[in-house]
Parts: structure tokens; C-alpha cells; sequence
């Protein structure tokens, strides 16, 4: 069995009944209360509380301030212990906040490799894909769902129960209160397309003919005089198929909300 460390304060307040993985390092003033779990090589920053129904993976760095698990601000919460799921190697920096879930049947997720700035507040049941960036300041309502490698610049706002879809970029100041494809820029108040995320594209290894497909796509979407779901239809009847075609068929196919910048 080989070794392993536990690099853990005494001026640290930890529940015994926590639970805490291999060669875990927990900063002075750190608050850790029972029904909690942390993974293997987690660092803990002094002041982060880690509340009840937080379970943490491996990897994860949690910087000062910060508070993990936070009751819901949510008029519905009648106190049922609810979860909130943390994955692998996610920093988290200072003052961020994130609610568990509201009802026990949910939970509030944050996948692999995202990095949380200073002052972002993750609501109740929000839902976060892995390779993700949320910019200094944003604040997310409840019952949000972010794909994979989103990234939001500072101080966005996203309103209650909007989606956005994998490799969007949402700019700074933006407010969002409708559903935001994939792989797209969003920016100015209201929101609007402004064009193909095309550097995360390329950097996701997705050709120039996938992109010009899919900027080919938008443009029905976008600019076309019909409706958004009229758009999708010709969208499937002149756009060479891909993965990334169908996805943004099938996102926009399961909107609620509807899209940014469409009646």
C-alpha cells in the first residue's frame, strides 16, 4: 500500500464525519461539515466552507472564501438534504458561490476541468460540463444547463432555466434570458448572434468545411425570414450532416425558451 499524506490544519473546523480522500491539503479556518466528501489531492483554501451534500472528486482547488454547497436561495427549499456534485480538477476561485440542489430528486453538477473566477454565484441545480469558464462576477439563476468548453466573459448575467450549448462564448455584460446554440458568440443587450466561435473550433479539431457548414446553418437560422423551427427543417434539407449539425439541430429542436436573437 503505498503512502499518502493528509496536509490538514488543526486551526481547520472539520466534521469527523466527513469524508476526506488521500494527500488532501485543508488551509487554516477552513469549515467542513458532516455530510461531506472530498477526493484524493483536493486542495482546500483557507475560509472555504464545504457544506452538507457536497461530494467533491479528485484534483479540485478551492480558493478562500468560497462556499460549496450552499443552502438554495430558492422560495421552494423546505430543507431536504440535496446534493451538489463537484467533478475532477475544477479551480474554483475566491468568493464563488454554489447552492446545492433544491428538491432531493435533483442535484446541482459541475463536471471536469472548469475554471469558476472570482465572485461567480452557481444557483441551485445548475448544470456545468466539463472544460468550462466562468469569467469574473457572472451569476447564474437555477435550473441552468451549460454544455461542454462554455465560456462566459465577466459580469454576465444567465437568467433562470436557460441552456447553452457546447463551445459558446458569451460576452462580457451580456444578460441572458433565452436559450444560446452551439458554437456561437453571443454579445450586446438583448442578445444576439454574433457569429461562429471559430477559434474553439479549430482548437477542438473541427475542419473549415465543418465550420463553413455550420456557419451555412446560422445563417438560415439567423437570417432567414422564416421561423426558427421552419430554419431547422431547411437547415436538415441543405446542410451536409455532421455531429456538429446535428447538434445544434437537436438543441434548438429542445428549446422551451426559445433562441437568442428570434421571436
Amino acid at each position: 500500500m503505498g503512502l499518502f499524506f493528509l496536509m490538514i490544519s488543526d486551526k481547520a473546523v472539520i466534521s469527523e464525519k466527513a469524508k476526506i480522500g488521500k494527500n488532501v491539503t485543508i488551509y487554516p479556518f477552513a469549515y467542513i461539515e458532516d455530510d461531506v466528501e472530498i477526493g484524493d489531492d483536493c486542495v482546500i483554501y483557507p475560509y472555504v466552507s464545504v457544506m452538507n451534500g457536497t461530494r467533491m472528486g479528485r484534483g479540485n482547488k478551492i480558493h478562500q472564501n468560497t462556499v460549496l454547497g450552499a443552502i438554495p436561495q430558492d422560495f421552494s427549499y423546505r430543507g431536504d438534504a440535496t446534493v451538489l456534485v463537484i467533478g475532477d480538477d475544477n479551480i474554483i476561485r475566491e468568493n464563488v458561490v454554489i447552492n446545492r440542489a433544491t428538491f432531493k430528486d435533483g442535484e446541482t453538477r459541475i463536471g471536469n476541468r472548469n475554471f469558476i473566477m472570482e465572485g461567480v454565484h452557481l444557483s441551485h441545480d445548475t448544470h456545468v460540463g466539463d472544460g468550462c469558464v466562468f469569467g469574473y462576477g457572472s451569476k447564474v439563476a437555477g435550473d441552468t444547463e451549460f454544455g461542454i468548453g462554455v465560456i462566459l466573459s465577466s459580469n454576465v448575467i444567465v437568467n433562470p432555466q436557460v441552456r447553452i450549448g457546447n463551445g459558446v462564448m458569451v460576452s462580457s455584460g451580456c444578460r441572458v434570458s433565452r436559450d444560446v446554440p452551439p458554437y456561437i458568440v453571443a454579445n450586446d443587450n438583448p442578445v444576439r448572434y454574433g457569429g461562429l466561435n471559430a477559434q474553439v473550433l479549430s482548437a477542438h479539431g473541427v475542419d473549415d468545411k465543418i465550420q463553413k457548414h455550420i456557419a451555412n446553418a446560422y445563417r438560415l437560422i439567423f437570417h432567414g425570414q422564416t421561423s426558427v423551427f421552419d430554419a431547422v427543417i431547411q437547415v436538415k434539407e441543405q446542410v451536409p450532416d455532421s455531429k456538429e449539425i446535428q447538434n445544434i439541430v437537436d438543441f434548438i429542436s429542445g428549446t422551451k425558451l426559445g433562441i437568442i436573437g428570434k421571436q
